[in-house]
């Protein structure tokens, strides 16, 4: 979790503990000082969290574009392309794309008997 999320959290966790102390008033003052040492304890976890150092992300390329295929690649991948296209056009295909699955028929109860 990054720092600035947890202090947010803890502060947020911190205001309930205090609406719950203010809220809770009984005659037992050992939940009440229960309940204020966690909020102690939060805010001192807030402010520690406040005080380390902030991490900064790491700093990007400077050129990051995209590579290019060399001529013998681009020449490879053609070729391949070629006999694939040959052999689904011998096939009788006007795609490449793979053929769908076709629902199977449903033979109804007078013809099956």
């Amino acid at each position: 979790m990054k720092a600035r999320k947890a202090i947010k959290r803890l502060q947020r966790v911190e205001t309930l503990l205090g609406t719950v102390i203010d809220q809770y008033k009984t005659g037992t003052s050992e939940v009440h000082d229960l309940l204020d040492a966690a909020r102690s304890s939060v805010a001192s976890a807030t402010q520690a969290l406040a005080a380390s150092p902030v991490h900064t992300p790491p700093a990007k390329a400077e050129h990051s574009g995209k590579r290019k295929l060399s001529n013998a690649t681009r020449k490879r991948l053609s070729a391949a392309a070629k006999k694939r296209w040959a052999a689904a056009k011998r096939e009788g295909m006007s795609s490449l794309a793979k053929p769908t699955r076709r629902a199977p028929a449903v033979r109804s109860a007078a013809v099956a008997s």
